[in-house]
């Protein structure tokens, strides 16, 4: 055992090669591991891409998978996400020219990560806006708390015109990246969104708290041009985008596997097929997604209490390790030999819980071999403070990613 942890030791720290990097080690019943703890990537680090700047609530910097995939793969071997969210390490691998697999429960997520890998011209964009109705129905829902009457027809107009398309079979790949914008831009703080003030984009607030945000504020819900605003993000999202990302998008998008239900059970992904999982699971109960998407789902046609009762925020520890242990054997069945897990978890509760130390045995019981832990620690984010994950409480923020390997 001595000898496997000098190894897993000297294969973190040649995966992360930092100064000033703190060791300690995690106990398990099988022996201990050791945990890196350092400032491995930051957010300035390799700027991202514009196109990953699609909110969603409790989503990783792309720096995260980038560390990992320009680590331990090539190009052409394929990445998968099982808990996929906006699609962040999807992206970053198809950028980095590799294959992609995502899967997630919420329907959503395939609407804002799929059409990221085949973006549009925005004169097409600008073309395909002019065909849409301002207007369209509601289905009685008001909504007047958040947007100006013309706005909300305007909603309503982009609504009715990508739910009639996908019924009818003719949603096609400009629908597509139109209603990933519409459905990001629907609420936020800033004039860029569809919406009056509200809380920041990667949740949306009932309507009867926004009515007490308009209350506090006293503010009424201005115009704004939905189609002008949905060309204006495009051409940010797509702005600083070179020949060679796109070629790598293009190519990613031929054999992408964009899966949508339970990460514990996906049969469409082939024993072996993957060379590395870089995934974020849910943190127990610390975030509602389902509270958090209802404008979301309504805006897109799904029943967002029904993807709420699948969804896997589980309120204890025992029923958090039940679900990730399936989710463990189903990820040593689709990684091949010589493949890895980056397994993203935090801390919760106060820092009193550091699901590193649960999600380890985890592992070790699936098959896979433990390397240890590696902690990213870095200067506190406003984001975190929000999801209620505030970490280090002395202004800093981590990620947590156990390292496993399938010998």
């Amino acid at each position: 055992m001595e000898k496997e942890t000098a190894a897993s030791r000297a294969f973190l720290a040649d995966l992360a090669p930092v100064e000033d990097a703190a060791w300690d080690e995690v106990e398990t019943a099988s022996g201990r591991r050791p945990r890196l703890s350092a400032e491995f990537w930051t957010s300035r680090q390799r700027q991202a891409a514009n196109l990953h700047e699609i909110s969603y609530r409790a989503c990783y910097k792309p720096q995260l998978p980038r560390h990992f995939i320009e680590r331990l793969t090539l190009p052409g071997e394929r990445v998968y996400d099982p808990f996929s969210g906006r699609g962040t390490t999807a992206l970053e691998a198809a950028l980095m020219g590799r294959r992609v697999a995502a899967n997630d429960l919420n329907p959503l997520s395939r609407m804002l990560a799929e059409p990221r890998l085949t973006p549009p011209e925005p004169a097409a964009v600008a073309a395909r806006l002019a065909d849409i109705p301002r207007a369209g129905a509601s289905g009685g829902l008001d909504l007047s708390m958040f947007f100006h009457a013309d706005t909300e027809a305007e909603v309503c107009g982009l609504r009715t015109w990508c739910l009639a398309r996908e019924t009818a079979g003719e949603l096609d790949a400009l629908d597509a990246w139109i209603r990933m914008v519409a459905t990001n831009r629907l609420t936020g703080h800033s004039p860029g969104f569809f919406s009056v003030y509200t809380l920041p984009p990667n949740q949306a607030v009932s309507a009867e708290k926004q009515r007490q945000i308009n209350a506090k504020r006293q503010q009424v819900p201005p115009y704004r041009d939905t189609h002008a605003l949905i060309l204006k993000k495009t051409r940010q999202l797509l702005s600083g985008l070179d020949t060679l990302a796109l070629r790598n998008l293009a190519t990613a998008a031929q054999d992408a596997r964009f899966l949508t239900g339970e990460a514990r059970s996906t049969p469409d992904l082939a024993d072996g097929s993957v060379t590395l999982t870089v995934t974020s699971p849910p943190f127990l109960d610390v975030v509602d997604y389902v509270g958090d998407n209802w404008l979301r789902c309504w805006f897109n046609g799904l029943d967002a209490q029904a993807i709420g009762r699948g969804l896997s925020t589980h309120r204890t520890v025992e029923g958090w390790s039940q679900a990730m242990g399936e989710v463990f054997a189903e990820l040593f069945r689709v990684t091949r030999p010589g493949g890895f897990v980056a397994f993203e978890v935090g801390e919760v509760r106060g820092g009193k819980l550091k699901l590193d130390e649960v999600a380890l045995p985890l592992g070790l019981a699936a098959g896979f071999r433990a390397h240890g832990v590696l902690v990213n620690t870095q200067v506190f984010t406003k984001t975190a403070h929000i999801w209620g994950v505030d970490n280090n409480d002395k202004g800093t923020n981590s990620n947590r990613i156990v390292l496993f390997e399938k010998a």
